[in-house]
């Protein structure tokens, strides 16, 4: 069942243990009826590290992210070819609702449920999916505002409206909201573009701590979050992708000239 996660292992002491891929992408090719956005797109997402993608506006970053969850197929005229796979299982034979349980999206502005309280917005996920258990559910709800370093700031105001937050705290409600149903990876979609420095350091100290959990992709325009927060990066350029390596590679010996000509702002 799409449910059921992977077992883990621990290793012995001293033994490597071999980079596992959560969601992988094989040759995708993606658009909207017109020019293709994606073209032959290849691209694994590491288990428990954060893989950002960077790259300038237009180049495809967030149609990739949408398909891995399949949220770009519910746009009008979006086609699709290729291969996803969520450890190891192609996601199109999956039901998308269940998908997007173990693949979660936090988008550019924070989305609050805004008729719902602080507390009904981290519970919906849960609620939908059956959970009645009144005790298991403020359990949960609990544990995902503190994985979503929040709870301290709300627990005294669960039932106030979640949209009465600040920018930086609903966008944590949103991150908690993802991380009440336990996906498997977290998708996000330029999560700080519309908070401030002080907001967006917060997210950033929150995604290095869930990552111990959590496969993180990242779409961000902002390279230097990309060099703090991520194990991987990886370079779009006009709907394909130049290179991807680990994020200190691809900063400071880049192989591909594109790549280096972006990342010292030689066009972007």
């Amino acid at each position: 069942m799409l449910t059921e996660k992977p077992p883990q292992h621990a290793a012995a002491p001293g033994t490597v243990v071999p980079e596992r891929a959560t969601l992988e992408v094989r040759g995708l090719a993606a658009g909207y009826g017109g020019p293709l956005v994606l073209r032959s797109v290849s691209l694994q997402i590491l288990e428990r590290q954060v893989t950002a993608i960077i790259g300038p506006s237009g180049c495809g970053k967030s149609t990739l992210i949408r398909c891995l969850n399949r949220m770009h197929e519910v746009l009008p005229g979006a086609t699709l070819e290729g291969e996803i796979l969520l450890d190891g299982r192609d996601v199109m034979g999956l039901d998308p609702v269940l998908l997007r349980r173990q693949v979660g999206m936090v988008f550019q502005r924070p989305n609050p449920f805004p008729s719902m309280s602080i507390f009904d917005n981290v519970a919906a996920g849960l609620v939908l999916n059956g959970v009645r258990d009144r005790a298991l559910v403020a359990e949960k709800v609990e544990g995902s505002l503190r994985a979503a370093a929040l709870w301290d700031e709300v627990k005294d105001k669960l039932k106030a409206p979640g949209v009465g937050l600040s920018g930086g705290q609903q966008q944590r409600l949103c991150i908690a909201r993802a991380l009440a149903v336990e996906p498997r990876a977290l998708l996000l979609d330029e999560p700080c573009s519309a908070l401030d420095p002080i907001a967006t350091g917060r997210i950033e100290e929150l995604l290095l701590e869930i990552k111990k959990t959590l496969t993180l992709c990242i779409v961000t325009h902002n390279m230097q979050q990309a060099a703090r927060v991520s194990e991987r990066t990886a370079f779009m350029l006009m709907g394909e992708l130049v290179e991807v390596g680990p994020t200190d590679t691809i900063f400071t010996k880049p192989s591909d000239k594109k790549t280096e000509d972006y990342i010292t702002g030689r066009f972007g």
